[in-house]
């Protein structure tokens, strides 16, 4: 697929109806130029930080003056930032994974939807969601936002639109400045360490309370809505439900989801992470993803006919989330530790299989009126970049319509009893994401290249270490 080409001056919002008093809309996003110069005027915003997400979700950018922003400066950064690994490190060159000769500036195209205030900052601070393009205006296929948006195309060329809720887990744990000691939750307001088994426990969303005020107080400033919050099995582990909606809306609501818990836990001297398993014995963190599609010009559910029946795209789509999530799995866990987490009786499926309303299956159908059929897919980790966890669920389940595939007879027992069938680790998940000939076409053999070459690069890192369990059997008994 050739680039789409674009311009250089920035992206406008998407037409939206004017915000009513007290809508939080209002919080959130401009049309043009001129209302964002308003925006900022109005709210005496000194400094505004442009940021996009780099491979492994990480906001990168640059901070200015609201005068410089607002006279079109342009906005550049090193094409590298894409070819660095969580580390920092920067692997060897392959085949297929090159830098760019030149390391060349990259372009960044404020997306003015998304300006929005930084509430935790001390001077008046906002902030917007960058887009990238090259030196010609082409959009860069192989980055984060660009990716899924290439991937709602492919929907948006058949007259669809996909539609998304994520689900994100995470933990809060005391402060820990030595990566050598295991973490451990921290104290709530009883100045006792909550235990696990406190799943959907009030009592213990409150020892966090007035954390989670925090996090509700910083969500509303930025326009940002919460739909349920609830505690999870492990100790101190939560996890926020948003509305669904857009994926490019909802992957930006997560990517700053993230951002606005770890600062809102950091006012209370505590730890927010997002680590697919963070402690030894307990539940994973997962980002669940219910998905369904619609006809732009009807709005119905492509999951269902008319009658209320599932339809045949329902099925191929459930096809493709099996035949292809598993090869897709390295965008879906992208870490070492994203595999501790994929273990038998951990609360968290370790197959390929389908059922209603079973969660012991990766791909769940929740019951649900026709108009609301969707599919949960339950793989991924909260450690994914949800912008590239969003492309490669939908994208699965794309390829399944596109080419029919049909799915197996639906679970209705445990699904998690016997083999593990899906890559038991990150090399091995990398293989089946480069040897999938279909995700070419989908993803682009750029992005395959590139990120194929930083995950190698991350895993070679993670071998030079040597680990306690090391130490402890193997020092005085080979």
């Amino acid at each position: 697929m050739s680039p789409k080409k674009t311009t250089l001056k920035p992206a406008k919002a998407i037409s939206k109806p004017a915000p009513l008093p007290n809508d939080p809309r209002a919080a959130r996003g401009v049309a043009n130029w001129k209302e964002a110069a308003q925006w900022l005027r109005q709210r005496g915003i000194e400094d505004i930080e442009c940021i996009t997400p780099d491979l492994a979700g990480v906001p990168r950018g640059k901070m200015m003056p609201t005068s410089k922003f607002t006279s079109n400066t342009s906005l550049a950064l090193p094409s590298a930032i894409y070819r660095h690994t969580i580390s920092g490190e920067y692997p060897d060159e392959t085949e297929s994974f090159r830098y760019e000769p030149r390391d060349s500036d990259l372009k960044l195209v404020p997306d003015l939807s998304t300006l929005s205030v930084v509430p935790w900052e001390t001077d008046p601070t906002a902030q917007v969601i960058c887009d990238i393009v090259n030196s010609n205006g082409e959009e860069v296929s192989y980055t984060p936002r660009n990716l899924l948006k290439r991937i709602m195309g492919l929907y948006a060329d058949r007259g669809w639109k996909p539609v998304v809720a994520p689900e994100i887990e995470f933990y809060l744990v005391a402060m820990n400045d030595d990566p050598d000691y295991p973490l451990h939750p921290p104290k709530g307001r009883s100045g006792r360490s909550i235990l696990g088994g406190q799943g959907y426990s009030i009592a213990g969303i409150n020892e966090f309370d007035e954390l989670i005020d925090d996090v509700y107080h910083f969500s509303e400033k930025q326009g940002l809505e919460i739909d349920t919050l609830i505690h999870e099995e492990g100790p101190a582990q939560l996890e926020i439900n948003l509305r669904h909606g857009n994926p490019i809306e909802l992957a930006d609501q997560v990517f700053l989801f993230k951002r606005t818990i770890r600062e809102a836990a950091l006012k209370h001297d505590i730890y927010a992470t997002f680590m697919a398993k963070p402690m030894q014995g307990q539940p994973g963190s997962a980002m669940h993803i219910h998905q369904s599609v619609v006809d732009i010009e009807t709005g119905k559910n492509v999951f269902s006919n008319p009658d209320g029946s599932a339809s045949r795209e329902f099925f191929h789509f459930i096809g493709g989330m099996q035949k292809y999530v598993p090869s897709a799995l390295a965008m879906l866990a992208p870490y070492v530790n994203s595999y501790r987490r994929l273990a038998p009786e951990m609360s968290c499926p370790v197959n390929n299989a389908w059922g209603y309303d079973n969660r012991t299956t990766a791909f769940r159908v929740p019951v649900s009126d026709p108009q609301a059929r969707r599919v949960e897919n339950r793989l991924p980790s909260s450690d994914a970049n949800p912008y590239l966890a969003l492309a490669a669920s939908l994208a699965s389940g794309l390829l399944g319509i596109m080419k029919e595939i049909e799915p197996t007879a639906p679970t209705e027992d445990a699904a998690n009893e016997g083999s593990i069938d899906l890559p038991r680790g990150l090399l091995e998940a990398v293989a089946l994401l480069e040897d999938e000939p279909a995700f070419e076409e989908v993803f682009g053999k750029e992005f395959i290249g590139l990120y194929a070459g930083v995950k190698r690069g991350e895993f070679e890192t993670f071998m030079q270490v040597i680990s306690p369990w090391e130490r402890e059997f193997l020092l005085l008994n080979v």
